[in-house]
């Protein structure tokens, strides 16, 4: 078919118009329209893509955006995009090689270089994932994101850390109510680049391990700024993984373990069991490399001889030692319960029951389980009745001591009906259940706990529910 420029501009301009009027299944439309007046245009397939990854459909994103690369492959924007949609999913050399690629057209193409950042810090190359930093975010501090509602929108900043450690933020701070302003908080210098106008701060950076200097800089924004915080940077930076042990150790009904942070050269010692001896550890002991989650670089170690072998898979300078605690029940199966802390109060996410000791809802064994489903939707519709007034004083006491407006708490139970803490921090998400009717009994909980989010945002924006 003939291209007609007119028509094609006028449908790119359209769609953009309506998408930025939160009008994206016509604006999709519209862009479809365009693509088969000019089935290549590269600006159509790159909003389209955005759309679907927006949305979700990273199937759907992926196909347009390697269609928009094979057209035309000197677009530094399709590179990008792609790789952003890589990194999601964990392909971080693929994304990695897109990235490069897209430096190659332009040196200076910064989002090219905030992408470089994240996956190299992955790939373990901080000195050049620093480099990419300060070119992607130095003197572009502030970064304001899409917004995509039909009604006047809540303007927030969302305070980021450009070294990971943030808390995903999607569930909430949907696009299509809230208008954001992503502000690194490490490179913001207030004499260049004054805050934008804004209702709410949210403070997503979640992980203070390996985001220290980011919420230091948080702090620092705060004063240039009057607008309500939610969970204030001073209360994150006491939520490391050693602090959180220390903290709550004097809880009454709670079991902390120990914790450390030693380096791979002292665990590779040939005195590295004396060592840990010192500090109070037996095997078996945890190992885990700091500001991963879901599992990532994190092994049991059984004995002192496969303390090599684990070193060996773990990444990183320093490793984080953890007492391994016992969260068998009478069946021998290991229960982690989630409890999600929202503005003083306290919801149930999830029971997840498996096998093995590294436990994660997705990976637990639940959805060929009837059994272990049946204890996790008692747990959602009865949380007290199903831990006990023992756990239920523990945990209150613990979100009081924590201070945070937004976090989770991972734990276990003993015989004694003590919580032993596992996590306990601002990092953990939520997400809606798969489509599978399996998972209906679980949609109730996590709206509640959406609900609750929301209510607490509009609150402190002290707007009115949309």
């Amino acid at each position: 078919m003939t291209s007609q420029p007119n028509s094609v501009a006028l449908l790119f301009q359209r769609g953009s118009i309506l998408e930025h009027l939160g009008r994206s299944l016509e604006a999709r439309s519209s862009w479809l329209d365009l693509l088969q007046l000019e089935p290549g245009h590269v600006g159509a397939l790159n909003s389209l893509g955005n759309l679907q990854f927006a949305a979700g459909e990273n199937t759907e994103a992926q196909k347009i955006y390697k269609e928009a690369i094979a057209g035309q492959p000197d677009d530094p924007m399709s590179r990008v995009n792609f790789a952003n949609l890589l990194i999601k999913i964990k392909e971080p050399e693929k994304a990695r090689e897109h990235l490069e690629h897209a430096l190659k057209i332009d040196p200076n193409y910064r989002p090219a270089h905030a992408g470089l950042s994240f996956v190299l810090a992955d790939l373990e190359n901080a000195e050049k994932a620093a480099w990419h930093r300060r070119t992607a975010f130095q003197g572009r501090c502030v970064i304001p994101a899409a917004y995509r509602g039909k009604e006047p929108p809540v303007t927030v900043l969302e305070l980021i850390s450009t070294s990971g450690g943030n808390l995903r933020t999607e569930p909430f701070l949907t696009d299509r109510i809230f208008k954001k302003y992503l502000v690194a908080t490490e490179f913001y210098d207030p004499s260049t680049t004054p805050l934008p106008p804004h209702q709410l701060i949210v403070n997503a950076i979640g992980d203070a391990d390996v985001a220290t200097s980011a919420l230091t800089g948080a702090q620092s924004v705060l004063t240039h700024t009057t607008a309500p915080v939610i969970n204030s940077p001073a209360a994150v930076l006491t939520t490391g993984r050693c602090d959180i042990a220390r903290r709550l150790a004097g809880i009454s009904g709670v079991v902390t373990p120990k914790i450390i942070s030693l380096s791979r050269e002292s665990l590779a010692s040939s005195d590295a069991e004396t060592t840990l001896n010192r500090h109070g550890f037996a095997f078996p002991l945890l190992l885990r490399t700091p500001g991963f989650h879901g599992g990532d670089h994190f092994l049991r170690v059984e004995t002192s001889d496969e303390l090599p072998a684990a070193l060996a898979q773990l990444p990183g300078r320093d490793l984080t030692v953890i007492q391994y605690l016992d969260a068998r029940g009478s069946d021998g199966k290991t229960r982690k319960y989630r409890v999600m802390m929202i503005d003083g109060q306290l919801y149930p996410l999830h029971a997840a029951i498996s096998s093995h000791w590294k436990i994660h809802y997705f990976s637990a064994e639940m959805t060929d389980y009837p059994e272990h489903r049946a204890e996790d939707a008692a747990f959602l519709a009865n949380m007290s009745s199903v831990l006990g007034p023992r756990a239920m004083k523990a945990l209150k006491e613990i979100q009081a001591t924590l201070g945070l407006d937004y976090g989770g708490i991972d734990f276990g139970l003993n015989e004694k009906g003590e919580v032993l803490v596992f996590e306990a921090n601002a990092t953990m998400a939520f997400f809606p259940p798969g489509e599978d009717e399996r998972w209906n009994y679980r949609r109730p909980a996590v709206e509640n706990i959406c609900r609750a989010v929301r209510t607490m945002l509009f609150d402190r924006a002290a707007v009115e529910a949309i």
